[in-house]
């Protein structure tokens, strides 16, 4: 029998290592973990005593804040970690040097994908926990598999998206940049930070992306004014549509090689000049 290990574990292996370095990444780590928490206490401070209308009932914000914050932190887990971490990687050669490995290569994009949702799922179980223990938070325990399956469905999505967006970003100098013009501005009109109207120019505009059906529908397994199970197949299909999209631009468009490194083909094309 072969000594050499299951896809199984490898895939766990590299999950594990991942999760290890991230842990490493002082900055990562404050602005995917941490700073999400510091915004949930700051907002509450500020803003704790207001209510939104949901369903015709008065639901208290720094309730709504806390669903709202603990999608958000998914999304900065998956999103954000993956468009500013792989650019990095991928700059520096070690994705190059990865592949060059006897490893499969998938591993390690599996690796840093489950990393991701490993982070997810963590970060959004401590801002649930938080809204629990500090502000009053009520669990409808017929509804945590909505919710489960609801972070499952985002967290997936978000981590397509922030490969597709890896496999469009050319350097790692514009990641940063380009990570925060594409998620942030969506986060002030998608009920992360502030509660938008139910009609207006900014709800349709937050209602093409992701963020808003995910956040909303996240919110909703914890609102005690929402009846049924919490399931919003609806906004789930829409979300899950745009992780498909993602992950076709991430699958064909995915590059392992730094930016302005020549590509296989362009390698193998150079090497037959040569020989010619």
């Amino acid at each position: 029998m072969s000594d050499y290990p299951s896809n199984l574990t490898l895939v766990v292996r590299q999950i594990r290592y991942q999760v290890t370095y991230f842990m490493r990444v002082p900055v990562a780590l404050f602005f995917t973990l941490i700073l999400p928490i510091v915004m949930l206490v700051l907002f509450n401070a500020l803003f704790g005593d207001n209510t939104v209308t949901i369903n015709g009932e008065e639901w208290p914000v720094r309730q709504f804040y806390t669903g709202g914050l603990a999608a958000y932190t998914a999304v900065s887990a998956t999103y954000s970690n993956i468009g500013n971490m792989v650019p990095i990687r991928r700059d520096e050669g070690i994705l190059k040097r990865w592949r060059s490995t006897p490893l499969p290569t998938w591993t390690y994009l599996s690796g840093v994908i489950g990393s991701s949702v490993v982070i997810a799922f963590t970060g959004a179980l401590a801002m649930i926990a938080m809204g629990v223990v500090l502000y009053d938070l009520q669990i409808d325990w017929a509804k945590m598999p909505a919710a489960f399956v609801t972070l499952l469905v985002g967290v997936a999505t978000f981590a397509a998206l922030g490969m597709a967006l890896v496999s469009i970003i050319k350097s790692a100098s514009s990641s940063a940049a380009l990570v925060n013009a594409t998620i942030l501005p969506l986060a002030f009109i998608s009920d992360v930070f502030v509660v938008t109207e139910d009609e207006g120019f900014l709800h349709n505009l937050a209602s093409i992306f992701p963020l808003k059906p995910f956040v909303n529908a996240f919110q909703n397994c914890f609102n005690p004014f929402v009846d049924g199970s919490g399931f919003e197949p609806g906004k789930l299909a829409f979300v899950a549509a745009w992780g498909v999209v993602g992950g076709v631009i991430a699958v064909k468009r995915f590059s392992w090689e730094p930016s302005g490194a020549p590509s296989r083909r362009g390698r193998r094309a150079q090497e037959a000049a040569v020989e010619n």
